[in-house]
This record gives structure tokens, sequence and C-alpha cells, in this order.
């Protein structure tokens, strides 16, 4: 297995977009050139194309229980969600006025805002887990689809997906999530869910495929029309080198998610109580999170400086969620987490991965330490 990433580089960004996995990545593009054929066309060279998009359907239908009809291919994670929301109001209708988590990815927020207009949002406490009475009395006050990620895209906080299954039952109502930062990194319950997405880039399969399923999707749902593609779903040729590379990065991510986690979680323990003696605070540190996630409240003004000379020493971390990551606004998470807006501006976001090794781990706490101390 081998690591696309530049071998004076220390990547803490895996929450942005995982490095691909290089042997894949590398293999299925020499498919590519040899077999370069349009999957849409008529030819016994295109059904073979197509027949790869097929099998990645159906490997994705056997792990996640939904029927193959009600999986489509896209090209990246904002469009997987816009169309897993686009499918939410035709069967909801457009007055439904969804219950949406603060802590969805902003994509996820402008697909609401576009569909829906009006839409109710769940209060959190300063852990990051949902007020359950407030999400219940929400549904008193009418009944609407759940739009919850399952895992926070900047605390990495695991929701309560018991509770929510346990919800949708008692109030007749559906759950639907975006995966990104869930799927790949713990299990994924798919059996309480209504309709996901997510994309390749999240677990090494690199850019330019996504998945969106939704259970029981209306025919006449696409985002734009054009070509008969995906069941007439997402028009437009598919990218089926892309999507055999997420079947194949999913079938070795899940084959070895116990041990990475194992690793990780050592990982994240290091990280944190090496940060908590800096004068850090961890966010959400109590709360059941994903393992390779570490968002950290800096004792420190001058972040864009701490960030600047970790790049100087070949380190990247992240500020957040990765489509903000470049904005340096407030984070909407932390906000609503009632962190004032000045804590939110002083946050990393530090995610592991696959590829990260524990050398990296002491060079790149060796480093902070350095840099904060300069800084301070």
């Amino acid at each position: 297995m081998n690591s696309s990433i530049p071998n004076n580089l220390i990547y803490l960004d895996y929450n942005a977009t995982h490095p691909p996995f290089a042997d894949i990545y590398q293999s299925v593009e020499k498919e590519y050139t040899e077999e370069f054929y349009n999957p849409s066309g008529m030819t016994r060279f295109s059904l073979k194309n197509q027949g790869k998009i097929e099998s990645a359907r159906k490997y994705f239908s056997q792990i996640t229980g939904f029927i193959e009809k009600d999986l489509v291919f896209s090209s990246t994670g904002t469009e997987s969600n816009y169309l897993l929301l686009s499918a939410i109001a035709k069967e909801w209708g457009k007055s439904a006025s969804p219950i949406v988590s603060p802590f969805e990815h902003p994509s996820v927020f402008s697909a609401v805002e576009h569909f829906f207009g009006d839409f109710r949002i769940i209060r959190t406490n300063r852990n990051g887990i949902l007020d359950d009475i407030h999400l219940q009395n929400l549904l008193e006050e009418k009944k609407a689809p759940l739009i919850i990620s399952l895992v926070g895209n900047e605390t990495g906080v695991v929701q309560d997906a018991d509770f929510l299954q346990n919800l949708t039952k008692v109030y007749q109502t559906k759950w639907y999530s975006d995966l990104m930062q869930a799927f790949g990194k713990i299990e994924v319950p798919f059996d309480a869910l209504a309709g996901f997405s997510f994309s390749g880039h999240k677990i090494g399969a690199g850019m330019g495929a996504a998945l969106t399923g939704f259970k029981g999707l209306p025919e006449n749902v696409s985002i734009f029309s054009g070509g008969n593609q995906e069941n007439n779903h997402r028009a437009g040729t598919e990218n089926w080198p892309a999507i055999l590379r997420m079947k194949l990065a999913s079938e070795r991510t899940l084959s070895q998610l116990q041990t990475k986690n194992e690793i990780l979680r050592g990982f994240q323990k290091k990280i944190e109580e090496t940060f908590e003696s800096m004068g850090a605070e961890i966010i959400s540190k109590d709360q059941k999170r994903v393992p390779n996630t570490s968002f950290i409240l800096l004792p420190i003004e001058a972040v864009d400086f701490f960030l600047m000379g970790l790049e100087e020493r070949q380190i990247l971390v992240s500020t957040g969620s990765s489509c903000k990551s470049r904005s340096r606004e407030a984070s909407r998470s932390l906000l609503a987490m009632q962190y004032s807006e000045e804590e939110a501006l002083r946050c990393i976001r530090v995610s592991t991965g696959i590829f990260s090794k524990e050398e990296e781990i002491e060079t790149f706490l060796r480093s902070s330490q350095e840099i904060l101390e300069r800084l301070s």
C-alpha cells in the first residue's frame, strides 16, 4: 500500500481530502488508458465499462442495504448533497420546513436553503451534542425530515444514532445524513437512514466520484437533465474510473477499519494531551468522536502565523470544514456551541489517517510547541 504523500510533507488534514491510494489510482488509470470507451455508448467496449459501474453499484448496495436503483453516482460531495436534498424536497414538499443540525457542511445548508427556504436548526450545547429535548419539541410542532450529519465536519463528534433512529419511529419521520466524515471512519448504521451522501476523495479514492442513496428514490429527481445516465437521475457521462476507484478504496478502508482506528486513537490521545499541556482546549473532548479528529482551541490569537509556521516546516493542518478553511470565517459549528467568534477563530483541526506515522506526530507536536512559545 503506497502513499501518494511527498516524503518531506507531514499531512494532517485527512478530513479535507484523504491522500489517494497510489496503487489503486495507478492501476485504474492504466485500465482507463487502455479501455477509455464511453460507458454510455452502444458497443460491447462501452457496455463493458458500464458493467464496471453496475458492479460498483452492486457492491455499495451490499454494504449499505440500499437497493441498486436507489443509488446514484455523481462527481463531488456537494453534488451528492444537492441530489439528496432534491429527493427530500420531492418526497416531502418544499414547505416541509426540515429540521437541520447546526453541524452541517456549507453545501448542505446551501441545498436546504435552495430547495426549502424555510428550515429549523436544532440547538446544541458546548459539547457538540444535539439538544434532544429541543429536537423532540421541533417534531411536536411539525413533523419534518431530519437532516443530521452522523459525524461533525469539524469536531468529529458522533451523534447518537440509536436515539435518532428511535425518534424516527416515534414521530414517523425519516433521517437523512451527510456521511462525508463518517464513512470509512466508523461503522455506519445504514439501516437507520432514509438517505445519505458521501464522496470518494474522503476515503483515498481520489477526486471525481460520490454517491447518493435514497430509499424509494422518485423517478423524476435530478439536478440537471440532458442525458439518461444514472437512470435519469444524473445527466452526463459517468466517470467510471473514479467510481471504480471509490469501490476499491472502500473495500480496502473497511477491511482495515478496526486496526487503523486503534492506531489513530493512540495518535489522538497523544496530540490532545500535548496541546492541553500547552494551554489549549480540546473541543468536545469528553464526547464520542471519530478517532482521527481533534478540534483544538489554541491559547493564542495569531492562528494564521501558527499555521504559516507549520507550513514552513512542511506540516499541513486545517482551520475547519474544508470548503471554508480558506475563508477564516468563524466556525458556524462553534458559534452554535456557544463559543465566541474570537474563540472560534482560534481553532485548528488536526485529522490523521492511514498513512500517518508515529514520528510524524512527534515532529508535529514538537514544532507546534516551538511555534506557540515563539508567538506567545
